[in-house]
């Protein structure tokens, strides 16, 4: 008795075309290959299971031991001459009395990271953000703090931006100011 629907008789298939010639060496190489590229799978496996960890562990209490540390009181003593910042504040002064805020906290900031970099070398490393420099620089807190606010203010003007204006350049460079001649800043 013959079920409707279900097919009962197979046609005879006809063999499939030979594969291309190049497929064979290449079959062969990956054969000879098979162990390296076993090693090299279980290799990648390892490394992405250590990033996992390493995600996952670097934000907990006890990973603080592992964070960098931010720089010793004994290596916060960079201040610029008081020559090199009158200098500098003459430039920043100059350019905004053409009402060019902007560059005139952008000057103010990159030429301090200048001068640190060149009193310093290797306090500051290549590809830092502002903020990261701002941290890892020899400065002292008080230094650090004005330092953030004129980072704080170029950060706003050239990526952000918005243009800095008046009152943003006067509080960039009073905090330069006040950094740069203060007594135990």
């Amino acid at each position: 008795m013959r079920a409707h629907g279900l097919q009962h008789d197979f046609p005879v298939m006809a063999a499939p075309p030979p594969p291309p010639a190049w497929l064979e060496p290449l079959l062969k190489t990956l054969v000879q290959l098979a162990p390296v590229m076993k090693v090299v799978f279980w290799a990648g496996v390892i490394v992405g299971g250590a990033l996992l960890i390493w995600v996952l562990v670097r934000d907990l209490p006890f990973a603080s031991a592992l964070r960098r540390k931010p720089p010793s009181k004994a290596n916060a003593d960079w201040r610029p001459d008081a020559e090199t910042a009158r200098a500098l504040l003459e430039e920043a002064d100059r350019l905004a009395q053409a009402a060019r805020f902007d560059e005139a906290i952008h000057l103010i900031l990159f030429r301090s990271i200048e001068d640190i970099a060149r009193r310093r070398p290797g306090a500051i490393r290549a590809a830092l953000t502002s903020r990261d420099i701002v941290e890892a620089a020899p400065l002292s807190d008080g230094g650090r703090r004005a330092f953030r606010v004129i980072a704080e203010a170029v950060e706003h003007s050239f990526f952000g931006g918005r243009p800095a204006g008046r009152a943003a350049f006067d509080r960039c460079r009073s905090k330069y100011a006040a950094f740069a001649f203060a007594e135990g800043f």
